[in-house]
This record gives C-alpha cells, sequence and structure tokens, in this order.
C-alpha cells in the first residue's frame, strides 16, 4: 500500500473534536477582530478632522473647509486643498474636547450597554445574537463615513452615530467568550486565551491600516471599508458560528483518565480524576475560596434557581455574578486597566502627529506597533498566569512594571522615531498583558467557578459585568484626555500611570491570598499534551 501524502497524514493525525475546535477559535477570532477594526477609525481620521493650518503669502489660513454657494448651500472644498483646516465642527479651537466626545458618547453607550447584553445574551441564542450585532454594527460605522460624502457637519450627528454603534457592539465580547469558553476547558486556558485576545491587537492594525490608506484623501471610506467588514464576518458568523460542542456531537470537555492513552495517531496526557477534597483544589481556586486563611467559604454566594422546564438551572442574577469571590476586585482592575489601554487605542496616534509631526497616515501605521507588542503581552501574561496558577499576581507585576514605563515613554518619544518605536512595543506589551488576561482568562475562570455548582448560564453575565466595568475607565480615559491634552501631553501620561496604580491597588487584596497560598505551581492537574 502506498504511503499516504504527509498533508493527508497531518489532517488525520486531528481528531474530528479538535478540528471543529481550531475552527471555532479561528472564528471567534475573525469575528472580534472585526469589531475591533472597525473601532480604530475614529483614532487615525482626527488628524484629518482637524488640521493644523499653514501660512499663505497674504495673511492666514482661516478654516473654509466649506464654503457657500450662490444658493446658500455650503460645499465641501476638495481634500488636496492644502488650506483646508479641517472639517467643521472640528475645525474650531474647542477640537480636543468634540474629539474627547466623540469617543466618550461611543465608550459610555458601550459601559451601559454591555451590563444588560450579558443578561440578554444568557437568554439568546449566541449565533442570532452576535450576528444582529455586527450587521447593526457594520451599518453605523459606515454611516458615520457617509458624512463625508453627503457633507454632513451636525455634532450632533457624529454623536447620536456613535452612541448605537457603541450598543450594538455589547453583543460581541460576552458572545465570543461565552461561545470559546464553551469548547475550551481550563486547562492552558491563559495561554489558549492569551493567543486568542491577539484578535484585539490585529483588529487594531488593521482598522489602522485600512483606515490610513484612505485617511488623507477620502476619510469617509476610512470607515465604509471597515463598516462593511464587519457586516460581512456577521453574515459569516450566521451560517458557520457552533455555540456548544454539544450541537454538532462533540465532547464538551476532554474526557479526564488517571493514565495516558496512545494510540496509532494520538497520545494524550489527561487530568486526573476530579476528587471533592479541598486538598485537589487548584491553588489559584484555593486563594480565592479563603475568607480567613484557615478555612474555605462555603459555597453559597450564589443562589440558584431551577429552570422552568425543570432540565437545567436558570442563568444567573446581576447580583448573585456580583457575589463571586474575586469579581468585583477584578471588575475595578480593569477600569483602570481599560482606561489606559483604550486612552492610548483614541489618542495614540494624533499624539504622535504631534510629538513627531507625522501627517495621519503615517502616525497612524506607526501607532500599530502599540498593537503589536499587546500580542506578545497577551500571550506572555497568559503563559506565565498558567505555569504559576496566579492571574491577579501576573495582573499586579505588569501594571507594577507598566507605570514606570509609561513615564520613560513620554520622556523618550519626543527624542526621535527610534525611541518612539522602542518605548511603543514595550508600553503595548505591559498594558495589553493585564487587560487581555483579566478580559478572558480571568473572565472564562470566574464564569465557572465552583460556587456556581455547576451552572453554565453565569459566563456571559460574568463576563459582562466585569468587561462593562473596564468600559466605564474606557469611556473616561479618552475623555481625560481630551479636557488634560490642551494643558500637555506630559499631564496626560502622569494620569495614565495614577490609573496603572490605582489598578494594581485594586488587586492587593487577591494578589495577598495568592501569594500566602500553599501548593506548588502546578498543583494536582496534569497539563492536557497532543504530539
Amino acid at each position: 500500500m502506498a504511503r499516504l501524502p504527509a498533508g493527508i497524514r497531518f489532517i488525520i493525525s486531528f481528531s474530528r473534536d479538535q478540528w471543529y475546535r481550531a475552527f471555532i477559535f479561528i472564528l471567534t477570532f475573525l469575528l472580534y477582530a472585526s469589531f475591533h477594526l472597525s473601532r480604530k477609525p475614529i483614532s487615525i481620521v482626527k488628524g484629518e478632522l482637524h488640521r493644523y493650518c499653514a501660512p499663505v503669502d497674504k495673511g492666514e489660513v482661516r478654516p473654509d473647509d466649506q464654503s457657500q454657494t450662490a444658493s446658500g448651500i455650503a460645499t465641501h472644498q476638495l481634500p488636496d486643498n492644502k488650506t483646508d483646516c479641517g472639517w467643521a465642527p472640528f475645525d474650531q479651537d474647542n477640537y480636543p474636547q468634540l474629539l474627547g466626545a466623540l469617543d466618550y458618547s461611543f465608550l459610555c453607550a458601550y459601559a451601559i450597554g454591555m451590563y444588560l447584553s450579558g443578561i440578554i445574551g444568557e437568554r439568546l441564542p449566541i449565533r442570532y445574537y452576535l450576528t444582529f450585532g455586527m450587521l447593526a454594527s457594520g451599518t453605523f460605522t459606515a454611516l458615520f463615513g457617509l458624512g463625508y460624502f453627503y457633507n454632513i457637519h451636525s455634532f450632533g450627528f457624529y454623536v447620536v452615530t456613535q452612541i448605537i454603534n457603541g450598543l450594538v457592539q455589547t453583543t460581541g465580547w460576552p458572545s465570543v467568550v461565552t461561545c470559546l469558553s464553551n469548547w475550551f476547558g481550563k486547562g492552558r486556558r491563559g495561554l489558549i486565551m492569551g493567543v486568542w485576545n491577539s484578535h484585539t491587537s490585529v483588529g487594531n492594525i488593521l482598522g489602522s491600516l485600512i483606515a490610513g490608506y484612505w485617511v488623507s484623501t477620502c476619510w469617509g471610506l476610512s470607515f465604509i471599508v471597515p463598516g462593511a467588514i464587519v457586516a460581512a464576518m456577521g453574515v459569516v458568523c450566521f451560517l458557520f458560528l457552533i455555540e456548544h460542542p454539544k450541537d454538532i456531537a462533540c465532547a464538551p470537555t476532554l474526557v479526564a483518565h488517571s493514565k495516558s492513552y496512545e494510540n496509532g495517531t494520538h497520545r494524550f496526557r489527561l487530568q486526573k480524576p476530579a476528587v471533592p477534597d479541598e486538598k485537589l483544589l487548584d491553588p489559584e481556586t484555593q486563594c480565592l475560596l479563603l475568607s480567613d486563611g484557615k478555612r474555605a467559604v462555603r459555597q453559597n454566594h450564589v443562589v440558584l434557581l431551577p429552570a422552568t422546564d425543570g432540565s437545567s438551572m436558570a442563568a444567573i442574577s446581576f447580583t448573585g455574578a456580583l457575589k463571586i469571590p474575586g469579581v468585583v476586585e477584578f471588575s475595578l482592575c480593569l477600569l483602570f486597566a481599560k482606561l489606559v489601554s483604550y486612552t492610548f487605542l483614541f489618542w495614540l496616534p494624533l499624539y504622535i502627529t504631534n510629538v513627531d509631526h507625522l501627517d495621519a497616515q503615517k502616525a497612524g501605521e506607526l501607532s500599530t506597533l502599540f498593537d503589536v507588542g499587546g500580542i506578545f503581552g497577551g500571550i506572555l501574561a497568559g503563559v506565565i498566569s498558567d505555569r504559576l496558577e496566579k492571574r491577579a499576581s501576573t495582573c499586579g507585576l505588569m501594571l507594577l512594571l507598566a507605570a514606570p514605563t509609561l513615564y520613560v515613554f513620554s520622556a523618550v518619544s519626543r527624542m526621535g522615531l527610534a525611541a518612539t518605536v522602542a518605548m511603543l512595543l514595550l508600553s503595548g506589551a505591559l498594558v495589553s498583558g493585564p487587560y487581555a488576561l483579566i478580559t478572558t482568562a480571568v473572565s472564562a475562570d470566574l464564569g465557572t467557578h465552583k460556587s456556581l455548582k455547576g451552572n453554565s448560564h453565569a459566563l456571559a453575565t460574568v463576563t459582562a459585568i466585569i468587561d462593562g466595568t473596564g468600559s466605564v475607565g474606557a469611556a473616561l480615559g479618552p475623555l481625560l484626555a481630551g479636557l488634560i491634552s490642551p494643558s500637555g501631553w506630559n499631564n496626560v501620561f502622569y494620569m495614565l500611570m495614577l490609573a496603572d496604580a490605582c489598578a494594581l491597588l485594586f488587586l492587593i487584596r487577591l494578589i495577598h491570598k495568592e501569594l500566602s497560598c500553599p501548593g506548588s505551581a502546578t498543583g494536582d492537574q496534569v497539563p492536557f499534551k497532543e504530539h
């Protein structure tokens, strides 16, 4: 018999379940990357909405981005007109406040909507819910760009568009995290979700490049093209997303045996069987369950009511989710961590434009290095937290290093492009690492906490609470940056360093419990390995 081709041998070396898990991993990665792709254009276009006018031969240039025709109708000047000082109403001296208000309107709506989104998402099919959100998000992202082609200069139009877009985008995060957690167990969750969470940075990079391609010639397309991509991915979601392994007759989790299993194509080292003994709990769970360092908290934090059909548990309530140990602390930590991350997301290109004197397109391309650093930071945080089994301590270490790094960034970024590039990579890793770990692995851990007693209807609510609280900080950061930046960019960096310190402060109690908890780093769980 002829030897099988190498490609076929590779395909059959993986089981059907493994292929489906890989498919869901890639699909949810692309779905949420498209959400972030649609959020990035506003930061790239800011430099085009308000330009610094250069003087001409006779007198100073005035903001004349619109000229009156004989009929009194305002007509937009061609983008290549170098006397164009911006796009009304962002061409005035109060442009930082107006641009900050655009960010705040989107992020405030996102934060408020996130609390409701998780509760709604627990009660609706994920595929339908996510598809609706992506189609609606694509529509309103493109609508912002249509303001360019229809010559709309109403500030209210752009604010309302941002608010509605912020609300519909809340459908994304609880849905994809719940779906991914349904397919992947707790083993190596930090690494898996650290790699998966790089969709945030990948989406930001793609959004920057796409928006930057048109920003100087036709900034309306900087929104319309990403909007079309999000809507198209919504159709893909409707056609291909599988919410739970049981829907396709796959094993919901890896089958546990006490010893290795091996056949011709697979060899697995699997987890030991669960034993209802407190001593066999992993160190991280013990730490979160300890109330006074001597005895475990009774797992009665959440009151679970039977569902109406009696076949499963009811979805968890909002207050019930808050009682899960660690939810409040990580939520408040994320508030300040996300404040820092989203300030960079929305204001970094404009900062680079002002400091390094680059045009909007080049500043947008350079800002992608922050997201490149974020990819490595998220993966590194996941690997370390898996190895140590200490999520809070991992976040705390990166937050501790991030604050002085931001100070150095503010000092050396004025020394030239080489210094800016190096600090963008380092800052991106340290700022995005804790943010990525909390929104993925930590949220999934808490959403499947032992105090829930097996209730599978809590993950979206817990995820929404954590990310919703973080989104409050995401709304405040860009707003504060818009208010503080006129007094100097150094003051913005001082605000970011203070936010990092506050984020670390809220983790002190959990870090103390983790470090005082006995047990080896690997605990009694044997990692799952594939060969």
